[in-house]
C-alpha cells in the first residue's frame, strides 16, 4: 500500500515588518537580475510594476543593505541591478528551501497512514 499522505508547507523568511523573502520575492529578484529592470521583471512574471516595486521596496527597507539598486533613466532608460546582498539573499533562500523540501519529503515517508 502506498503512502497517500504528504507533508506540505510554504517557507518564507520574516523580519520585523513581516515577510522579507519568500518564493515569489526570490523569483522576482532573479528576474530583475535576468532583465536588468523592475518593469521588465514584472512583465515577465505578469505582475504590475507597482506590485513589483512595492516588493522590492519592502525587501530593501528590511535589509541592512539594499538587495536591488535602481539606475536613473537617460537615453537608454533606467534599470535595476541586483546587489551582492540580493545575490546572497537568493542563495540563502534556495539553500533553506532545499532543506525544507527534504524535510517535508522525509516527514511524508514517515507518515505511513
Amino acid at each position: 500500500m502506498s503512502n497517500h499522505y504528504q507533508l506540505r508547507g510554504r517557507l518564507w523568511i520574516e523580519g520585523p515588518e513581516g515577510t522579507f523573502l519568500g518564493y515569489g520575492r526570490v523569483v522576482l529578484l532573479e528576474k530583475i537580475r535576468e532583465h536588468g529592470s523592475i518593469s521588465a521583471a514584472a512583465r515577465a512574471l505578469e505582475m504590475s510594476y507597482l506590485r513589483a516595486w512595492k516588493l522590492v521596496d519592502s525587501m530593501n527597507r528590511q535589509s541592512r543593505k539594499p538587495v536591488v539598486t535602481k539606475t536613473t533613466g537617460g537615453r537608454g532608460g533606467g534599470g535595476a541591478v541586483l546587489t551582492e546582498t540580493g545575490e546572497h539573499a537568493i542563495n540563502t533562500f534556495w539553500a533553506a528551501y532545499g532543506d525544507f523540501k527534504a524535510y517535508l519529503a522525509g516527514g511524508s515517508k514517515k507518515l505511513g497512514m
